[in-house]
């Protein structure tokens, strides 16, 4: 294996969530526009200082990142425009970090954002993709709920799995989600009420499914050293990767492209798992955070259903997992959510998380994981981040 060049010296800082509501008649602008205003208002920076930038929307088409820029007043000198959904967090700061290490910008801010109109969600299943709406809409299938009941199903025949092991997942994340002010989600949920909501896509019930959502998640990405002079609570990035269409040749999802590279993650950080405070998970459905568990290196493949029963993994437990209660709690705000693992993990390891904070955590895991097809989402990502203190 080839170690990639490492992430020393890059910093993130000044984690913003632009609160959610569940419909807007906003336009993902005004999301995206709220967000640069409280990185501004957050680091004390001018907004001119800002030379470069990521966005990820999905419901901001048809314009991109470049028509963001005349629409907010910028000119960065360094731009992308990143569409992989749920993994846009982590590649944003992936590609954000390389272009601080390489001089292409100083400051980079990094954007996840997305409107919830009445309609926008169907009109955004409609226009997900050229093979959703040829392949699969045209013969029934109901979106992400039925390809993820798919996933769920062939995982519980397979490795024996049964409800109540998703159910503890889902538990836990909205025990976390109550310390969190952002979150939707304010009332607690037992393993009782999980199990007796109603179904949705067999056997995908209703609480294993994320609440549709507006708002917008950001963080500023720049030198380790330009983060001191600013005086901003920061972390440092320890090791990240990414990896796309994993695994082609499985019939049905069991495994994601983490697994490919988790060695590597970890070299990269001079760590182990056991050395992880906490971990935070794209967590579109319970089934695909158990996956991350076995992918990651905590438990071997199979072993998640058994490992969700020995471990707690709300924000005091043994095993912290979305502290801040993940979008299964939070809420999706599209692309955003790809962006929630990342903003939490920042709170955490600068003190900002509150009565929700893990203890003297030091090495935090973030996942990402987008772009469902019709059995698997193509896109996976993981970036450790460790306390500069």
């Amino acid at each position: 294996m080839t170690r990639r060049m490492s992430y020393d010296g890059v910093a993130v800082a000044v984690p913003v969530t632009v609160p959610y509501v569940r419909y807007s008649t906003h336009g993902a602008h005004w999301f995206i526009g709220r967000a640069l205003e409280a990185l501004v208002a957050s680091s004390g920076l001018d907004k001119a200082q800002i030379d470069g930038l990521t966005i990820s929307s999905f419901s901001l088409a048809p314009d991109t990142a470049v028509g963001v820029t005349q629409h907010m007043g910028v000119s960065p000198r360094w731009l992308d425009h990143i569409p992989t959904g749920g993994a846009s967090g982590v590649m944003s700061l992936r590609r954000a970090a390389r272009a601080v290490q390489a001089g292409d910008a100083d400051i980079v801010a990094c954007i996840g954002a997305d409107t919830n109109h009445v309609e926008s969600f169907r009109q955004t299943l409609g226009s997900f993709s050229h093979f959703a709406r040829d392949a699969s809409y045209p013969y029934g299938s109901g979106g992400p709920n039925s390809i993820f009941a798919m996933i769920m199903a062939n995982y519980m025949r397979t490795y024996g799995a049964t409800r109540e092991d998703f159910g503890r997942i889902a538990v836990d994340q909205r025990t976390n989600a109550l310390q969190n002010p952002n979150a939707l989600f304010k009332k607690p949920l037992t393993l009782d009420e999980y199990m007796s909501a109603r179904p949705i896509s067999d056997p995908v019930h209703l609480f294993d499914c994320v609440m549709p959502c507006a708002g917008a998640e950001a963080f500023l990405v720049m030198r380790e050293e330009r983060a001191r002079e600013l005086g901003l609570a920061h972390v440092l990035v320890r090791g990240a990767i990414e990896r796309h269409n994993a695994y082609a040749d499985d019939p049905i999802m069991v495994r994601g492209g983490w697994r490919m590279d988790r060695d590597e993650l970890y070299a990269q950080a001079g760590a182990r798992p056991e050395d992880v405070d906490f971990i935070q998970t794209y967590d579109d459905y319970p089934v695909i955070v158990m996956i991350q568990f076995e992918d990651l290196g905590f438990c071997e493949k199979g072993e998640g259903p058994a490992f969700v029963r020995a471990h707690r993994t709300t924000f005091d437990g043994d095993f912290p997992n979305n502290t801040g209660g993940g979008q299964l709690s939070s809420g999706q705000a599209g692309a955003a959510g790809g962006f929630v693992g990342m903003t939490e993990a920042l709170r955490q390891l600068t003190g900002q998380a509150g009565a929700r904070s893990v203890r003297d955590a030091r090495l935090g895991l973030v996942t990402g994981f987008g772009m469902v097809t019709y059995d698997r989402c193509l896109c996976t990502g993981a970036v450790l981040l460790g306390s500069s203190q």
